[in-house]
């Protein structure tokens, strides 16, 4: 009996071949946000791993929404054109592709993680990483010693909801199958949901509704640029975990607008409004945000997406099996074993002997002889 994780799932005209996501991992590895061949031996691995759809990181729609200076882009032809190699590789190997459009809002301008994780120093300023100026819905700062952002006008709203539209219609240009909103992890639209972040007076502020306003424009836009064949991801913070911040039922009630726009799958994660991108008051623990993802889809028939310390292919199969979601983000357990996704198919298999039917022709091939001679040798021991 094949296990739930890995029976196919259909959103629209898309066909996944598994319930299992490498979710947006950010790389910090492009060059002017153009991806280049890092970019597709990383993320070309996974689809080779046996991944359903594999995600690309957070990618720019404007050059000012980058969070680092290594962040990928996709705000004009080049950078489609360079995303394209990568998109097609993956569905050449049998999974979907799939993209996050994003805006970091006041967290951009950032050092890469590895550097310090905060503002620009005069270490990246002296190699030609200079700061540039960045934008929120309040001119709220990260935190001290972090640039002050700008307040966006509605003027300036607009011309961000044209320019996710406008790199909606790249990706599908560049062959992507899915593409997925970034409402989540303290970035832009994040803090116009959280009324910690967002203390507008105007129509974009003020009660739920109005913070809700402006992600729900965007995503709005998307769906309108969007094919009607294709499905739409939004990656949402379900709750902020700090007093006085986003809750659960603020999410539902995002979730619940966003099904009416016609948005497909909602990927719930948690935290990341000040601090790290996933900073949280939330107790760390196996599947401790699956939770979120069981909650919107009960309450609201929104297909979601579980992340947060999936780690087993027995608590990844439970999950789809138990209805507690459609979808299982396997992130850095995928970054430590590429192959996770096929190897999680050979544990879960009911067959005695499982063979390597799941993985690439070419490699699987040499396991099943690998297999017979370990078998005919017995366990190694040292001599």
């Amino acid at each position: 009996m094949t296990a739930q994780l890995f029976t196919p799932l259909s959103l629209r005209d898309i066909r996944l071949r598994n319930r299992v996501v490498i979710p947006p991992m950010c790389q910090y590895s492009a060059r002017d946000g153009i991806a280049g061949d890092y970019h597709l031996v990383h993320y070309g691995r996974f689809a080779l791993g046996g991944a359903g759809l594999v995600i690309l990181e957070a990618t720019a729609v404007v050059p000012e929404g980058r969070i680092t200076h290594g962040d990928l882009g996709i705000w004009s032809d080049a950078h489609g054109d360079a995303l394209a190699r990568v998109a097609g590789f993956l569905k050449a190997h049998g999974a979907a592709a799939g993209v996050q459009l994003a805006h970091a809002g006041r967290k951009a301008s950032m050092q890469r993680p590895w550097e310090g994780n905060g503002p620009l120093s005069a270490d990246e300023i002296a190699r030609g990483e200079a700061p540039w100026p960045v934008v929120a819905p309040s001119a709220i700062p990260l935190d001290e010693g972090w640039l002050m952002p700008a307040e966006l006008s509605p003027a300036d709203l607009d011309a961000l909801t044209a320019a996710f539209a406008a790199v909606a219609r790249r990706a599908d240009a560049a062959g992507f199958d899915v593409i997925e909103l970034h409402a989540a992890h303290g970035y832009l639209l994040h803090t116009f949901l959280s009324p910690l972040t967002n203390r507008r007076e105007d129509a974009f502020g003020g009660d739920r509704a109005g913070r809700m306003r402006f992600p729900l424009g965007v995503a709005r836009a998307l769906r309108e640029a969007w094919p009607a064949g294709k499905p739409l991801f939004v990656r949402v913070s379900a709750v902020d975990g700090l007093d006085g911040g986003l809750t659960l039922e603020d999410t539902l009630a995002f979730a619940a607008e966003l099904r009416v726009l016609g948005v497909d799958v909602l990927d719930c994660s948690s935290g990341g409004l000040a601090g790290s991108a996933t900073a949280a008051r939330i107790r760390r623990d196996y599947g401790f945000q699956v939770g979120f993802a069981e909650a919107v889809r009960r309450e609201t028939g929104l297909a979601t997406m579980a992340v947060g310390l999936i780690v087993d292919p027995r608590q990844a199969d439970g999950i789809v099996t138990e209805g507690r979601a459609d979808l299982v983000a396997v992130g850095r357990e995928a970054l430590a074993d590429p192959n996770w996704a096929v190897r999680a198919s050979r544990a879960l298999d009911g067959a005695e002997e499982p063979g390597f039917e799941a993985w690439p022709q070419q490699a699987g091939w040499w396991l099943e002889r690998r297999e017979r001679d370990i078998g005919r040798l017995g366990p190694w021991r040292p001599a």
